[in-house]
């Protein structure tokens, strides 16, 4: 989020039965080199990037912001899950002046097929509903990549349209 107005960032971590979500930390740098180069993850995200690029750019501390979970499985940084503003240029919106939190994670191709999308991002809107009652999330992923809007669909999102942005056909969604 780029305003998180009266809520204390980082939040404690939140827990699930397997998961843990927390604010990065220095060994959590690799993972977030892994997840922007990866061309499993990156697929519907607009392809990787280039290693070197990453080793040159990405913090000692990755993803230290407001909005940004680590996504933890018994230690290991298998992903992150985050909440940012939707630019309000961008297609998509269920709030005239546009800006409504948007979820989105990656997770590591190792982690995929075993509910951990799911898991850390129920947890990330259950916290979420509590900082900011009542407030929508929305949620936008290329139609093609089913797997995403299954989970969509799981997490309780509602399609609200479709469009076409970066090239592919987007679903869009809202809880």
């Amino acid at each position: 989020m780029t305003e998180l107005g009266p809520v204390v960032w980082p939040p404690a971590p939140l827990r699930t039965e397997r998961l843990v979500l927390r604010a990065s930390e220095g060994r959590d740098r690799a993972a977030f080199i892994e997840l922007f180069a990866s061309p499993e993850v990156r697929t519907y995200l607009g392809g990787p990037r280039p290693r070197a690029e990453l080793e040159n750019a990405v913090p000692e501390v990755p993803g230290r912001r407001p909005g940004v979970f680590v996504v933890d499985h018994e230690g290991v940084t298998i992903g992150v899950v985050t909440l940012d503003r939707r630019d309000p240029e961008r297609p998509g919106h269920v709030r005239p002046d546009g800006g409504e939190a948007e979820l989105s994670y990656m997770l590591l191709p190792e982690a995929w097929g075993r509910g951990y999308a799911y898991e850390a991002c129920a947890a990330t809107l259950g916290w979420f509903a509590d900082a900011f009652p009542g407030e929508p999330v929305v949620l936008c992923t290329q139609v093609a990549n089913g797997r995403s809007v299954r989970v969509a669909a799981k997490l309780g999102f509602t399609e609200v349209e479709r469009f076409d942005e970066f090239g592919a056909e987007q679903w869009f969604g809202v809880r």
